[in-house]
């Protein structure tokens, strides 16, 4: 085949041109708002970048250490919406967490997210963040000790353990719950409350101490910026959010299972279950 000729557009140096120039002064006010440096004293390295100018080798990040746990079967949304809100915190680094490195499946199967740390390497943790899962993955993460005790040790030094959907469940099989109030996704609600004694407040997010958990798979959204507020101000939360344009209208009033059906939240599952590997 032969190699196909690009010609450059005109126009892309006008437009990058343009979104840096509109960025700058954006970019200058969040990077006067970071968070004072962090003193660790467990592991320092910084986790990978691609901008070598935010993180520089041997030296400690400036804010938050994020570490999102990623395990065989989780719900993309649940740790990648998140990410791209806690990742545009001032000086924080973000990365993702499993027992080994390397790409791990959704539950669907179609997509894989990469590891860049096994739970060995991941050092202390300003920020825990646990998603969720079908059925098949958040039981195995249950079951898993390893996970659980990582878990356990992991939030002993964290300011903030979080949760998103079902990830809510694996907290709970930590004991890190026992005797608080918690949200989850849904149809989970009974479980959790029967299982663990926790109890569950059908919001879309929920702090209870330490811990913040968040209703079913895009409430990871709503939480990841009420969490950026936490970390820093409101007032960079509220850039956050404009930064990421994140100004949702969905086109159906059918998100708030509080208000839905039986008969709809019959079908949700049932899509949620077609959908699985």
């Amino acid at each position: 085949m032969t190699p196909r000729t690009h010609q450059a557009d005109p126009t892309s140096s006008t437009r990058r041109t343009l979104l840096r120039g509109t960025a700058a002064a954006a970019t200058a006010a969040l990077a006067t708002a970071a968070l004072a440096p962090t003193a660790h004293a467990a592991d320092t390295t910084p986790y990978p970048s691609k901008n070598p100018s935010r993180v520089r080798t041997g030296t400690p990040p400036r804010g938050p250490r994020i570490g999102i746990l990623l395990y065989d079967g989780y719900s993309l949304l649940d740790p990648t919406g998140p990410a791209e809100i806690l990742s545009r915190v001032p000086g924080a680094s973000v990365t993702m967490v499993a027992e080994r490195r390397g790409p791990v499946r959704t539950d669907t199967g179609d997509v894989a997210v990469m590891a860049e740390r096994s739970l060995d390497e991941a050092g202390r943790l300003d920020v825990l963040l646990v998603p969720g899962a079908g059925n098949r993955g958040v039981v195995a993460a249950m079951e898993n000790r390893t996970l659980l005790q990582w878990i356990r040790h992991t939030d002993r030094r964290t300011r903030f353990t979080t949760s998103v959907c079902t990830g809510s469940l694996v907290l709970a099989a930590t004991g890190l719950l026992d005797g608080r109030r918690a949200t989850t996704y849904w149809a989970s609600a009974p479980y959790l409350e029967k299982t663990f004694g926790v109890t569950y407040v059908p919001e879309r997010y929920v702090e209870s101490g330490k811990f913040i958990t968040a209703a079913g798979v895009s409430a990871g959204l709503d939480m990841a910026l009420y969490l950026a507020a936490r970390l820093t101000d409101e007032d960079t939360a509220r850039a956050i959010q404009l930064a990421v344009e994140y100004d949702p209208r969905p086109p159906f009033d059918a998100g708030n299972a509080q208000e839905a059906s039986e008969d709809l939240k019959a079908r949700a599952l049932k899509i949620v279950e077609d959908s699985q590997a």
